[in-house]
């Protein structure tokens, strides 16, 4: 019983000490020790990292499951550790909507027979968002939640830890400060001076030891990023699966609704081009992994006037202009996808220029004798 007192009387009296010395560095009444630039750019970028997580994570979340409340719902059975139940996604709701619809109004009516075509695709399309969504949540929403939950947690514990071993610190350099200003009016003081300094030797000890726990923490967040990184090419990949996979399920709608006689698709006075005969395939082999999407091109061939402005472009005849010519360096690897584009890699610089009325996502980019279209997201423009 005795011990337990005294320790509570001791954590009190660290505790009291901790808040006089908290208080007076407010106040401008005491000195406190400051750590080095390397250490406080260190807590910057850490509090930067965890910040803009918390805003990824969430907006994501937003993306995935636009339902706030179905949101709820799926993290409180995680914080339960229960299994989330099954839920039909939007897509598959309009299907099932659908086909009772064309069941009702009769499957073989033009109108029946369409519904049910749309109903099935939608169906499809359902599914893809769902295998989309699950696998953005396991490869790119379960690590930035693990990281705010764990290493995020871990860090601030170790910096709660150092700002006491601070406090402490500062606090017995204020002391030996006083004893040695009473030594100097009295020599009885010596025993004080020298306790003081004792303690202050092994608060210096303890801070400079936390001081070392936090920075190797606080330096793993480059791995963080590197993880992060890995994570975030993955989503990419899932996401343009995603896409996809729904412009292949709509082209095969519309040509199936092409040959229905009699729906409104189907007739000789409809003004709805005819299908791109474009192969997903082929789209798909142009989508770079990283760091973009590229948008896949209108159904039904529908021209727009700054790309129909590039694919007009004469490259024997494209001269760079007098002044705007900039250097750019290449920050990723780049196939082209026809002979007006330029192949680029990494890291190499190159000569870019506009022309007027191009698309301006893209640029004349050249390279010796060598010329053509380049993307602007894979490059950085030097000034």
């Amino acid at each position: 019983m005795d011990f337990n007192m005294k320790k509570l009387a001791s954590d009190a009296g660290v505790f009291f000490s901790r808040a006089v010395q908290f208080t007076e560095e407010k106040l401008g009444q005491a000195e406190k020790t400051e750590l080095d630039a390397h250490f406080e750019n260190l807590l910057a970028r850490a509090d930067t990292t965890k910040n803009w997580t918390e805003k990824i994570l969430h907006q994501t979340e937003v993306l995935l499951q636009p339902n706030p409340s179905a949101r709820v719902e799926e993290f409180l059975y995680e914080k339960l550790d229960r299994k989330v139940p099954s839920r039909v996604t939007n897509g598959e709701l309009l299907a099932q909507y659908m086909m009772e619809a064309a069941n009702d109004f009769g499957p073989g009516t033009p109108y029946g027979k369409t519904l049910l075509k749309v109903g099935e695709t939608q169906k499809r399309l359902g599914g893809a968002e769902r295998d989309f969504m699950h696998s953005a949540s396991v490869s790119f929403l379960t690590p930035l939640r693990n990281f705010l939950e764990g290493d995020w947690r871990t860090i601030t514990k170790e910096r709660r830890i150092l700002e006491n071993r601070r406090l402490d610190l500062d606090a017995c350099k204020a002391r030996l400060k006083k004893a040695k200003a009473a030594e100097a009016k009295a020599s009885l003081w010596s025993d004080e001076v020298e306790k003081a300094e004792h303690e202050l030797r092994l608060a210096q000890t303890e801070f400079d030891r936390q001081a070392e726990v936090t920075r190797l923490l606080l330096e793993g967040i480059s791995s963080t990023h590197v993880n992060h990184l890995r994570c975030l090419h993955e989503f990419v990949e899932s996401q343009t699966t995603y896409y996809a996979q729904g412009y292949q399920f709509m082209l095969d709608l519309q040509k199936q609704l092409g040959r229905f006689p009699g729906t409104f698709v189907g007739n000789a006075e409809s003004t709805s081009p005819p299908p791109a005969t474009t192969s997903p395939t082929t789209v798909a082999a142009t989508i770079p992994a990283v760091p973009i999407i590229p948008v896949v091109p209108t159904v039904g061939g529908a021209s727009n006037p700054a790309t129909a402005v590039d694919r007009a472009l004469n490259l024997n005849d494209v001269k760079p202009p007098a002044s705007g010519t900039r250097k750019a360096r290449v920050l990723y690897d780049y196939e082209v996808a026809d002979s007006s584009e330029l192949a680029l890699l990494a890291d190499e610089l190159i000569t870019v220029y506009s022309l007027p009325g191009m698309d301006p996502d893209w640029l004349i980019g050249e390279r010796g004798n060598q010329k053509g279209k380049v993307p602007v997201t894979y490059l950085e423009l030097l000034s």
